[in-house]
């Protein structure tokens, strides 16, 4: 590789993908030949409290994949282990950049970093061209009718499937140019020890969901039966096209698949537009909660020793492998929320800690809907009793025998940290000292 020839980048991030890559392909049509680029980011590994992240190591085996098959066609990808601010200094100095081109990322350290990066390269006047990739739909382009963005989900949705049109699921085609990749020798990539990591022994799910599609509605509630697609790690590092995902769920006759990746966007928008509930209620009135934060019971929930097997179970899963299923994770919220009365965000941070499919609007909007505080949330009177929850959705109680195996044996099996019908009238109390004010 020339290094004195201009070359056009591309920013790999949450888009580890070559096949319609809507970045990749405006780069490769941009007439300069395209370096490829993946920042593993100090600044965000740095805050992971586990050496053996199964996230870490997801990436790492992705990016050895894309550099295979960039291989093929005579080209590489640069990767670099830095601050994301201190690697492009380094890439500025080494190259003579024409533009940087890589996929709009909407989370709050993201758009700060991007915004610090853009303004950087602009001091040299290196143009940073950003494009939408992870959604059909961003920020603005599903609203009200006066501009104002939909803090409820079902008008939400009516609108979204209403601005639908055919050409928002079209393919990037990016195989037609991989000609325009830069050539260059196999570049080497810093290895997981190089970067503190060690390799993590996680199984990771496959990029198979049609199977499940069909019958999702059915089955979707039943933690016992494989009726999930298992799919959100893959969304979350773009691995997979959400357009392909989308276009695929669309040709279904029963649309609740395609409404689950609807919610995701819903909390994509609202994540844009009120980044604060990052870490405050979205509304402000349940701040003033006063949670009981007990540590003895946040670590049994932690654990998944609570005494109540539907709650130990998801929270076993999510140990073990993580991943929990969507019902239980709505159940293991709730008791964390309501019958513990502990802070949501403790748990919305645990989940960060372990889930493989981690993305923080569909994390945060999601324990606010279970405690409550956020958009079109449950209310909060509502409570889950994990006892009829089990009855309801693991009626032969063979997810609980898998995870919770003790279960069987009261003298093995810890006795519930908390009585139910207590913990019900406790939060009602609470919640209300706090809402009437």
């Amino acid at each position: 590789m020339d290094n004195k020839n201009p070359v056009s980048v591309f920013w790999f991030r949450r888009d580890l993908r070559l096949n319609d890559n809507a970045g990749l392909y405006h780069a490769l049509k941009s007439g300069n030949p395209v370096l490829p680029l993946f920042i593993f980011d100090k600044e965000i590994l740095d805050e992971l409290e586990d050496k053996d992240d199964a996230r870490v190591t997801f990436i790492y085996n992705v990016i050895e994949a894309l550099n295979k098959e960039l291989h093929k066609h005579g080209s590489s990808i640069l990767v670099i282990y830095d601050k994301a601010e201190h690697a492009w200094d380094k890439i500025i100095k080494e190259h003579n950049i024409a533009a940087v081109y890589t996929n709009h990322d909407y989370e709050p350290y993201a758009t700060k970093r991007d915004e610090a990066v853009k303004a950087k390269l602009a001091r040299h006047d290196i143009g940073f061209k950003t494009f939408k990739d992870q959604v059909i739909f961003e920020k603005d382009e599903v609203t009200k009718d006066d501009g104002k963005p939909y803090t409820v989900y079902t008008p939400y949705q009516r609108k979204w499937y209403a601005a639908l049109k055919p050409f928002y699921l079209k393919a990037y085609p990016t195989e037609k140019y991989f000609k325009n990749l830069v050539k260059t020798k196999a570049l080497p990539i810093p290895s997981l020890q190089d970067m503190d990591f060690e390799k993590s022994k996680a199984d990771f799910p496959d990029q198979k969901y049609t199977d499940v599609i069909g019958d999702y509605a059915e089955k979707r509630d039943f933690p016992a039966i494989e009726g999930t697609s298992h799919i959100g790690l893959h969304l979350r590092f773009g691995t997979v096209s959400i357009r392909e995902l989308a276009k695929t769920a669309h040709g279904y006759p029963n649309k609740t698949w395609l409404n689950e990746l609807i919610w995701r966007e819903f909390y994509m928008m609202i994540l844009h537009h009120f980044p604060h509930t990052m870490d405050h209620a979205f509304r402000p009135e349940y701040d003033r909660i006063r949670w009981e934060n007990n540590e003895e019971q946040f670590k049994a929930w932690c654990e998944g020793k609570t005494g109540y097997p539907i709650v130990d179970a998801g929270m076993r899963e999510l140990n073990a492998t993580g991943f929990m299923h969507n019902r239980v994770r709505m159940i293991v919220a709730s008791f964390l929320s309501k019958d513990l009365l502990i802070d949501w965000r403790w748990g919305e941070h645990y989940f960060a800690r372990k889930l493989l499919d981690y993305e923080m609007a569909s994390n945060v909007g999601g324990w606010q809907w279970a405690a409550g505080s956020g958009t079109d949330a449950a209310p909060y009177f509502r409570i889950f009793n994990p006892e009829s929850q089990t009855k309801k959705f693991d009626p032969e109680l063979k997810y609980i025998k898998k995870w919770v195996p003790e279960y069987a044996d009261f003298s093995k099996y810890p006795k519930p940290i908390v009585d139910h019908a207590f913990a019900r009238e406790r939060c009602l109390k609470a919640f209300k000292i706090a809402l009437v004010k």
